[in-house]
């Protein structure tokens, strides 16, 4: 069986696991609620929609995953030393952040459940209230005053005057449960795709309102509205045997009394105490090594508003293809942004291209091209592992970057170059084939240096197949295409300068991957992405078409870059 075919039904086993957990909690809540007996008589109030509130125990386990998949020095710790990780497990970490979304929106679900429940809970509550049939329920709803006891009533609004919105604005469940609503309202719209490329500075400060829902979370059940039988009460006046009785309650001589109920414990803080402690440890970790000082060796000025930073840092220790954050507190001091790094780790010193799209981006580039001002002062936090660090894990790899995503490739490329230049031998890879998609000319200048320095070195060592590269103008006019027709027979593109021709539109990727296929028809193929999603789902999809059914011909593995 293929590593693929691992990886998928691994990918298939550990959803199927999460969701069946997430049944399983549910379900078993549901039928505590609706079948025992301590809350007979809650049951009788509210019907059956205090069993639907049952979604608060998947809601609580949900919260305590929401995390993990953004812990990211977790994550770097179990891709780079656990064994068994290195294989099918290790896979799962690169999907962090859509297990992330995920569990964000099983959270929003159960949220939407319980409000919906407890909705009509409070109606419940306010129609037994009101009532005057002499009902159980009726009866039940008034048990408060008739015993003056803190332990007898069931029903949170005392008398018939009280409304709805008087307990939930002045109770503890209430307020928590409508500041916690209005908090994930807040984060999840925030965190819609418009919002995170268009006004990053948004989604970045209204996301962190998330310790306010673990707050409000943690200390949400205290209030105990929906309340129990307690156990005592249960062994003295059974309501299976003392139902049935309610007019003889009062009675002194009856084996019946009155029943005594207590709130529910709280226990939202039990479940996210754990991954709680872990992210504040986690958050502290980040902290104390963006303190550490950075030095910014080198400023270059790129093409098409692209800023290149060379650092260094005392014990900065990286891998091919993984991402630091930067902050540069005299632009934002809160504003934490990924970068993949573009050096090698055979370099001495670590490097990030950043290209002008949003308000951040633009003022950190003016603030480097004003000449007379100081250097911003930078703070790094990481670096962290992607899923670029397993391309020499492969024997032939294909690497796709649209415009600024060609920046992990870059450490590659780099770092490849270094290899052949110290005659390492342990380089499994054989073959790179490499494209790279750009929307305007300019954007190619500051990666062609780099290509024009491997392809010198390639022909030195006889390598000239090792790599393959082709570039893709997607911007482009009848003039510029004219003028590459013209000098078509030159031995420089007149665009790069590189020996590669330079092609006009997108690639055709089903005559890529066939050619490719036919190159290597026994081969591992490791297709690596940092580019937009939906160019995401068209190599993810032609991995699986050209992938042959016999495991010991040509395998392709996607694999997507994600931050």
């Amino acid at each position: 069986m293929g590593n693929w075919v691992v990886n998928y039904w691994f990918s298939v086993l550990f959803l199927a696991t999460w969701l069946g957990l997430n049944v399983f909690l549910f379900v078993h809540a549901f039928l505590s609620y609706e079948k025992a007996d301590k809350y007979f008589y809650t049951r009788e109030i509210l019907g059956l929609a205090l069993a639907w509130a049952a979604s608060a125990r998947c809601l609580n386990f949900n919260s305590m995953l929401i995390l993990l998949p953004v812990c990211r020095n977790l994550l770097s710790f179990l891709r780079g030393t656990c064994s068994f990780c290195r294989h099918a497990l290790r896979k799962q970490l690169d999907h962090n952040l859509a297990f992330h979304k995920l569990v964000a929106y099983m959270i929003c679900l159960h949220t939407a459940i319980h409000i919906i429940a407890h909705l009509f809970n409070f109606e419940h509550y306010s129609r037994s209230r009101w009532a005057t049939d002499g009902s159980l329920a009726s009866i039940l709803s008034t048990l408060s005053q008739q015993e003056r006891d803190e332990d007898s009533w069931i029903n949170p609004i005392q008398s018939p005057n009280m409304t709805v919105e008087y307990v939930t604005f002045t109770s503890i469940a209430g307020v928590t449960g409508v500041i916690i609503t209005i908090a994930l309202v807040l984060i999840v719209t925030s965190a819609m795709e418009f919002i995170r490329r268009s006004y990053f500075e948004v989604f970045w400060y209204t996301h962190h309102i998330f310790i306010i829902y673990f707050i409000g979370l943690g200390i949400h059940g205290i209030g105990g509205i929906v309340r129990g039988q307690t156990e005592e009460s249960l062994n003295e006046s059974h309501p299976h045997r003392c139902a049935e009785f309610l007019e003889q309650w009062d009675d002194h001589d009856s084996h019946c009394k009155h029943p005594r109920f207590e709130g529910l414990p709280a226990e939202s803080w039990k479940w996210i105490l754990a991954p709680g402690i872990l992210y504040i440890f986690e958050r502290i970790l980040r902290f104390y090594r963006s303190k550490q000082k950075v030095v910014i060796t080198k400023v270059v000025m790129h093409p098409s508003k692209v800023l290149e930073l060379q650092m260094s840092k005392h014990g900065f220790i990286m891998e091919v293809g993984q991402y630091i954050f930067v902050n540069f507190p005299s632009i934002s001091y809160l504003e934490w942004h990924p970068f993949t790094l573009t050096s090698a780790p055979e370099e001495d010193f670590f490097s990030i291209h950043i290209r002008a799209v949003g308000d951040w981006t633009e003022n950190l580039i003016r603030a480097f091209e004003q000449q007379h001002s100081p250097i911003p002062r930078i703070e790094v936090d990481g670096p962290f592992g992607t899923v670029s660090e397993d391309v020499f894990q492969y024997e032939v790899a294909v690497s796709v970057g649209a415009g600024i995503g060609v920046t992990p490739f870059a450490s590659i490329l780099k770092s490849i170059w270094y290899k052949f230049r110290h005659a390492d031998h342990n380089l499994k890879t054989q073959t790179i084939y490499f494209f790279w998609i750009c929307r305007e000319t300019a954007a190619f200048a500051w990666f062609s240096d780099l290509l024009a320095s491997l392809e010198h070195e390639m022909e030195e060592l006889g390598k000239v197949d090792f790599l393959n590269y082709r570039l893709f103008l997607t911007g482009w006019d009848t003039n510029i295409a004219g003028h590459a027709a013209l000098n078509f027979d030159k031995a420089t593109d007149i665009l790069t300068g590189l020996k590669q021709k330079t092609s006009f539109g997108r690639p055709m990727w089903d005559n890529e991957f066939s050619t490719i296929a036919n190159a290597h028809p026994k081969s591992v193929v490791g297709v690596f992405l940092c580019g937009p999603q939906t160019l995401a789902k068209s190599l993810s999809k032609r991995c699986h078409q050209y992938s042959s059914l016999d495991p010991r011909k040509v395998q392709f593995y996607f694999n997507k870059e994600d931050f």
